[in-house]
């Protein structure tokens, strides 16, 4: 059976009506891995553990700003995009997801999240203290500048190891990296690009590889975050079989 992995959506507006909608890229890369992406509209987070009971592995999505609330800070100016329910849905999901053991991956706002979930916070505005561009949404889908990767990292055995060519459309990024993680990746001029968990299985990347995935290196992130729901989930049926044995 394949994996089932529960891809967060954005809340928004189709003309008056309100919709819940995901960029299809990311549908695409999870089934190209080999799983079956089910979208994740924004719900109570009092249900995370009952959604995350029938999945295998989370991957967050981009979109608007974590409210800066969540780590303790007033707004910038220049903060956009902001969904309250958004917000608690998705750390509800992700406390459910790492009690239950469930693989993560985080891509753009969805590295930032984790990162926040784990008590840590984040660069509001990037151009106010960066003169380099991190917002180059004109080339979405070519590398425009390369990240450093830790060679000992998790991430680094799932890339290659080398420094990688990324996109790059954020505004934010990671600042204090969250108890639980560290920061396995960096930007020319040093600033966090991904974090991993150091003991569980969740990764963290400011880039979007679902509009890379004609690059390997980008499209082993899915194969690693279907790679490991397929063993958790095997894993947790044999617990099962031998507890009723």
């Amino acid at each position: 059976m394949k994996a089932r992995v529960g891809v967060t959506s954005i809340r928004s507006y189709d003309g008056p009506r309100p919709v819940e909608q995901v960029n299809l890229v990311y549908c695409e890369a999870v089934a190209g891995a080999g799983a079956i992406p089910f979208v994740l509209p924004v719900l109570d987070p009092l249900d995370a553990a009952a959604v995350v009971s029938g999945l295998d592995a989370v991957l967050l999505t981009g979109g608007g700003d974590v409210a800066a609330w969540c780590y303790g800070q007033e707004a910038a100016p220049e903060a956009s995009g902001m969904d309250a329910a958004r917000d608690a849905w998705e750390l509800a999901l992700v406390a459910a997801a790492g009690a239950g053991g469930l693989p993560i991956l985080g891509i753009c706002r969805g590295a930032q999240l984790l990162n926040v979930s784990a008590g840590g916070t984040l660069l509001q505005h990037l151009p106010a203290v960066s003169p380099e561009l991190h917002r180059v949404t004109s080339h979405d889908r070519e590398p425009v500048h390369a990240v450093v990767v830790d060679p000992a990292s998790r991430l680094a055995g799932i890339t290659g190891g080398g420094p990688i060519g990324v996109n790059s459309l954020h505004h934010q990024a990671v600042d204090r990296v969250g108890a639980g993680f560290r920061a396995v990746a960096w930007s020319p001029e040093g600033f966090v690009e991904a974090i991993e968990g150091r003991d569980a299985p969740c990764i963290g990347v400011q880039w979007h590889p679902e509009l890379l995935t004609g690059r390997c290196e980008h499209a082993r992130l899915f194969d690693w975050l279907v790679g490991r729901a397929v063993r958790r989930r095997d894993g947790v049926a044999e617990e099962l079989l031998e507890a009723v044995a």
